[in-house]
């Protein structure tokens, strides 16, 4: 009787856990494409948070096809990569490859007018864990028009400010490049900044580490690109 016990026990047991299994691999598969979506959705919005256009989830899509008006992938000698699409491409597999092989995604804006802003995406390594977000150019290529950063992990209050618009906003304005031409990117300086300085921003008081990540993550991720911003200087 105890034996037969036992059997039925473990039988039991197997089945459910099979059962069980079954169940939650039907129901992740089943919810895959709703949560790839909601990625979408939400790459939409920064993308859109970084040129000052506010959204919800109910008309993030549609701001978009509104606001953004083209998007293409670019090599690091600035050519246009025919058949990549810059809303696919993974920033998380890119920031490992060399410079040459790197797909350079680039969202394009228009808002008032004729004025085009151009987006582009950056990932890199906060504190804790990773940062992103995307930063926008003007059409002169140097001048930062807005940004949008997050993170994953950064400590409360103090690297986690790099979310927190009165930060995002002190690169409104900056140049990435100086004024004969060079490539800087933008200094996160510790205290102050050069009030005269085009290219440095005052950093986070406390949040030392998650600041010299974001500085990084600027130079890494805008540097592939310097060849196509120069051309379309030219």
């Amino acid at each position: 009787m105890k034996s037969f016990s036992n059997t039925y026990i473990f039988v039991f047991s197997t089945v459910m856990v099979i059962l069980v299994a079954a169940i939650l691999s039907s129901a992740a598969m089943l919810l895959q494409p709703l949560q790839q979506k909601n990625i979408e959705i939400e790459q939409k919005r920064n993308i859109l948070a970084s040129i000052t256009i506010e959204s919800v989830v109910s008309d993030a899509e549609s701001l978009f096809d509104k606001y953004i008006t083209e998007s293409f992938v670019v090599n690091s000698k600035g050519e246009i990569r025919e058949g990549v699409d810059a809303f696919a491409v993974n920033m998380t597999d890119e920031v490992r490859k060399s410079e040459e092989e790197k797909n350079l995604p680039i969202f394009v804006g228009l808002l008032d007018g004729d004025k085009k802003e151009y987006v582009i995406p950056v990932r890199g390594a906060g504190l804790w864990g990773p940062i992103y977000g995307y930063v926008a150019l003007n059409d002169d290529f140097t001048t930062i028009f807005g940004t949008n950063f997050g993170h994953d992990g950064e400590t409360p209050g103090l690297g986690s400010e790099i979310t927190t618009s009165w930060f995002q906003e002190r690169f409104n304005g900056k140049k990435i490049f100086s004024e004969d031409g060079v490539f800087t990117s933008i200094d996160i300086v510790k205290g102050k900044s050069d009030p005269a300085s085009l290219n440095q921003v005052d950093g986070i008081t406390g949040s030392t580490l998650t600041t010299n990540g974001l500085e990084n993550m600027l130079k890494d991720c805008l540097k592939p690109y310097e060849a196509y911003f120069k051309n379309q200087m030219n």
